[in-house]
């Protein structure tokens, strides 16, 4: 007997019909004697209504409150799974985040967890086999008493974290594919489902781009040794079928050079040309977007021939790119640059793959391979299991295809 922790998305809960397919998965594991936890999401697009009703009252809405609303999304999906449930013959209730308690930091909109008391759910599995059904997303700020939510994707945060406070043997986590891909297939039909992921890579996908995981939760069952396994809710719930295994190196016994192409629509990118090249420049550019909040990513500084000036050329997330313009623009004097250029027609793709730690050259050979597809690089970064480049937005296709088949990953 087995301890799990299964977690649903929206589009897994969406409706009634939906909820029922669910609850099946459920009832399996329940069936096969393993004691089992229930992570929900809202149903698709409740939370999007909410977020907008917020708005529409007031532009300027308490996040306090904006919680307190946006969190209701996940209490109607818990009753419902739990009714459903029952309806089935497992005993089964609902848990808000509050009642565990699931605490909290105080960042409204964007809280951490920082503890779970998992004794009395545990306690339910040995003395009532009771089902434990989560309300995902959200939590407690212990000292204020307030609702807090995680943020976007946060009910995947919520299961992880949930899994390892009752020390389950693995979090599955249910979405509407079925395992983790080695490229969007969308884009490459030949991209294979893959069997396991290490944790590394699997952090490394996600902050680039691939969105079968929030980066958050793939922190927390790394550092708590979590196993998760991505799958479909929409298989047949008797008869499911293989997902993709996210664990640690050493529980895969061959790895590839490379395990994944991803890329990131969502990137813009800004030049700041001939400023003065002397030290304290880049604290003056990059401190202030820091303290707005404004994530910079790749950064490269290119020096003048007579090494009196430099241009400084970096990538900052597409939804802050306005405001980081704007805020450069305010600081022109103190900075010192001549011109300012930016673009948001760009996107970034990137190979990832723990092989690389072992294998030289492996980022040449895609530099090759682009520019004989006729691909410019704008710009590079690279760390010890992936590389990215910044290319025009118009070459994102031919770039992740000719990666993809760069590396084998074509091959069944």
């Amino acid at each position: 007997m087995s301890r799990l922790v299964l977690k649903f998305g929206g589009t897994s809960v969406a409706n009634i019909d939906r909820i029922r397919n669910s609850a099946r998965h459920v009832k399996r594991e329940v069936d096969a004697g393993h004691e089992v936890a229930v992570i929900v999401s809202a149903m698709s697009g409740k939370t999007n209504e909410l977020v907008a009703w917020c708005a529409e009252a007031s532009p300027l809405h308490d996040a306090r409150e904006y919680d307190a609303i946006v969190a209701s999304g996940e209490l109607v999906t818990a009753g419902l799974m739990a009714i459903v449930l029952q309806e089935m013959g497992v005993q089964a209730r609902s848990w808000q985040g509050w009642q565990i308690p699931i605490l909290t930091s105080d960042a409204h909109g964007a809280a951490r967890i920082q503890s779970i008391d998992g004794g009395e759910i545990v306690r339910r599995f040995s003395e009532r086999q009771e089902v434990a059904v989560i309300a995902g997303f959200q939590g407690l700020h212990g000292d204020s008493g307030r609702i807090t939510t995680l943020g976007r994707g946060g009910s995947d945060t919520s299961a992880v974290a949930v899994a390892a406070a009752i020390g389950a043997d693995r979090c599955d986590i249910y979405t509407d594919v079925n395992g983790v891909y080695t490229t969007d297939p969308r884009v490459v039909p030949k991209a294979r489902r893959l069997d396991r992921v290490t944790f590394e890579e699997m952090l490394e996908m996600a902050s680039l781009g691939a969105k079968v995981l929030q980066v958050r939760s793939v922190e927390v069952a790394m550092n708590h040794n979590v196993k998760v396994f991505v799958r479909s809710s929409f298989d047949d719930p008797a008869q499911p079928k293989p997902g993709t295994l996210i664990c640690a190196e050493e529980d895969i016994m061959e790895q590839q050079v490379v395990t994944g192409i991803a890329f990131a629509k969502d990137e813009a990118q800004i030049t700041l040309r001939r400023i003065a090249d002397k030290p304290g420049v880049a604290a003056a550019i990059f401190m202030p977007l820091a303290e707005a909040g404004i994530n910079v990513d790749m950064i490269i500084q290119v020096v003048s021939d007579d090494t009196t000036t430099t241009d400084m050329t970096f990538t900052v997330p597409g939804a802050d790119f306005e405001r980081a313009k704007a805020l450069l623009a305010e600081r022109r004097e103190e900075i010192g640059y001549t011109v300012l250029q930016g673009t948001d027609d760009v996107v970034k793709v990137s190979a990832i793959g723990i092989g690389m730690r072992s294998h030289a050259g492996v980022a040449a050979r895609a530099f090759r391979a682009l520019s004989e597809k006729g691909i410019n690089i704008r710009a590079i970064t690279t760390s010890e299991i992936k590389f990215s480049v910044l290319i025009d937005s118009a070459y994102t296709e031919l770039a992740v295809r000719t990666l993809h088949t760069l590396y084998g990953l074509d091959k069944p």
